[in-house]
């Protein structure tokens, strides 16, 4: 009689079939022949198969040019692979990894034929990242040794490994498989059987509110992308992302997280399922969201879509001088941006004080550049000297841009603005840089709505190089060139969007980290796993709680609930958890507390 595996100890996994040799397979074959295991690559088609060892001999001798691997080393790895399209070949092997395309159906058939022909011990994977384990493993006639081992592509550079158990998963071959990912230098995360588990999870959520945005043509491809990534440091925008997964497994796996949560922001786009149906399937195919000069290249080309540079249009107005409104940290960074461009700029504040302290706290930046070497000290003076304090809004009388870096607070920017319209000369351009508030409101406060328009910066302005350009179906399409223009000399990367709550970063950004909250409410994943995950599987330079706690939980509910507001979706209504951290004065890092504890300064 043979003993049930949750009792039974297991020995190392060292011979590891992987059926299905497509990019992932063969990616995952690379990963374990590198670790010494023996792997037995399995795949239907024997011109695939031949395909995924000669991927693995280029890369191996890839490696051995970068100093990756010996030669001696590389001729041990290409040893312990072998390659079949017979699935019997994986009846010697201690675990087997299916890579298969995500149909149940497929990969029903193949776990019922490992039934009858791999040991009683032997564990089977699924690479899955959108059907459930659960039901894979009920399947089988052995559903104690199923469990999902969701790696991330490419396989050999990714470190995230998702551990997925079924409630019917024994936890002995839980633990070989978490000291297998191990063992390859991996980062295991153990996770519950729900679809997109932790990583895909969150990431796949956001990719869709990007196509749906995209679909609406509230903003253009080049500029969702290109805001994602300056704007929160991702390495790719979101439709790019989605050309490179496939836009057909994108809409896969959305509509299986969409059968379980019901949840609309995991409804597919319309526009991932025109795409996928008419062949347009991403970077496999030559084209999705954007135009690739060949079937599976990475190199995109130009296409009726791609904007033309120096394309006609209203010229910009003139801008020599600039003022800012306003004394805190924002205020200070846009000040010294437009400075070290060479404009003139008046930094006025409500007292002459406000203004001097805003000041100093611009020659303290560029004191830190000097220190490290970006500027001489005598560059730095004369960035300074450019900057004028004042105490009075008067001070704008001859400028001609005033942007405002005020409170994030609509009646006290009306009121600003209404104080602007006074001062400010006929024909200057009026500016705001809120980040969720309507800028249309404020264009309302003035006698000139046309000549007023959103000039979202991102923290810290010197930094950051994305400008959120927001237009009002008000503003004047000379006031819109005058602002392109000026961010160009600035030396910030402008994208258009228009007058709606969150623009396009906090828009894709807030809904995500919302949903990493709502998981951890849920007691699906914890903190620790929930940030590794993204930070690992999905390239994010911060996981969402360490994000949230820096951005403050406070901040982070306002701007979820105007997005809610605006947008009405069920899905967008702040989580619970934040809104009582919000309520027990648990704001992040600010006040030592937030999603984790802080040592105070």
């Amino acid at each position: 009689m043979v003993a049930p595996l949750s009792d039974t100890p297991l020995s190392p996994l060292r011979t590891i079939a992987v059926i299905g040799l497509g990019t992932m397979g063969t990616g995952i074959t690379e990963v374990l022949a590198k670790a010494g295991r023996e792997v037995i690559g399995i795949d239907i088609s024997e011109a695939q198969a031949a395909r995924s060892l000669a991927a693995l001999e280029a890369s191996t001798a890839r490696a051995v040019q970068r100093g990756r691997l010996t030669e001696q080393e590389r001729t041990a790895v290409l040893a312990r692979v072998r390659v079949s399209t017979d699935l019997r070949t994986a009846a010697d092997a201690d675990l087997v990894i299916e890579v298969a395309p995500e149909s149940y159906e497929i990969k029903q058939q193949i776990f019922r034929e490992l039934d009858g022909l791999v040991r009683p011990e032997t564990i089977l994977a699924t690479g899955t990242n959108a059907l459930s384990v659960t039901r894979l493993a009920a399947d089988s006639a052995r559903p104690e040794r199923v469990l999902g081992l969701h790696f991330f592509n490419p396989a050999p550079a990714m470190k995230l490994v998702e551990v997925v158990s079924s409630v019917l998963t024994a936890p002995t071959a839980v633990t070989a498989v978490t000291n297998l990912a191990l063992d390859l230098g991996k980062e295991p995360v153990a996770v519950g059987d729900r679809p997109g588990f932790v990583a895909d999870g969150l990431l796949f959520g956001y990719l869709n509110q990007a196509a749906a945005m995209y679909e609406a043509r509230y903003a253009s491809r080049e500029d969702i992308d290109a805001a994602m990534r300056l704007g929160c440091g991702l390495p790719m925008g979101p439709l790019a992302l989605l050309d490179l997964i496939g836009v057909d497994t994108a809409r896969t796996v959305l509509e299986a997280m969409y059968a379980e949560s019901h949840d609309r922001l995991h409804a597919p786009a319309p526009i991932l399922k025109q795409l996928s149906e008419a062949g347009l399937t991403g970077r496999k195919s030559g084209r999705g969201f954007y135009t690739y000069d060949a079937p599976d290249s990475a190199t995109v080309v130009p296409d009726a879509l791609t904007p033309q540079s120096g394309a006609g249009g209203a010229p910009g107005r003139p801008v020599g001088s600039v003022g800012v409104a306003g004394s805190g940290t924002m205020a200070s960074g846009i000040a010294e941006v437009f400075a070290k461009a060479g404009y003139d700029v008046v930094l006025a504040a409500r007292s002459e004080e406000k203004a001097q302290t805003a000041k100093a706290r611009i020659g303290k930046s560029l004191s830190r550049s000097v220190d490290k070497g970006r500027l001489t000290a005598e560059t730095a003076a004369q960035i300074l000297d450019r900057i004028t304090p004042a105490g009075s809004y008067d001070a704008f009388a001859d400028v001609d841009l005033a942007l405002e870096a005020v409170a994030e607070d609509l009646e006290i920017k009306q009121q600003l603005f209404a104080t602007l319209d006074k001062v400010c000369k006929p024909g200057a351009v009026l500016a705001t840089t809120t980040s969720s508030l309507p800028v249309v409101a404020c264009a309302r406060a003035t006698s000139r709505p046309q000549d007023v328009i959103g000039m979202h910066f991102f923290n810290p302005a010197p930094a950051m190089k994305l400008v959120e350009v927001v237009r009002t179906v008000l503003t004047a399409e000379d006031v819109h060139a005058t602002v392109r223009e000026v961010c160009g000399r600035i030396k910030k990367h402008a994208v258009d969007c228009g007058d709606r709550a969150g623009f396009i970063v906090n828009a894709l950004l807030f809904p995500y980290l919302n949903n990493a909250i709502k998981m951890v409410q849920e007691h699906y994943a914890s903190l620790d796993d929930i940030d590794a995950a993204m930070r690992l599987g999905g390239g994010y330079p911060m996981g969402p709680f360490e994000l949230l706690d820096v951005v403050g939980l406070d901040v982070s509910l306002a701007i979820e609930k105007v997005l809610h507001r605006e947008f009405r979706d069920p899905g967008l209504a702040p989580a619970p958890l934040l809104e009582h951290l919000v309520a027990a004065g648990c704001l992040g890092r600010k006040t030592g507390r937030g999603f984790r504890e802080y040592a105070r300064r």
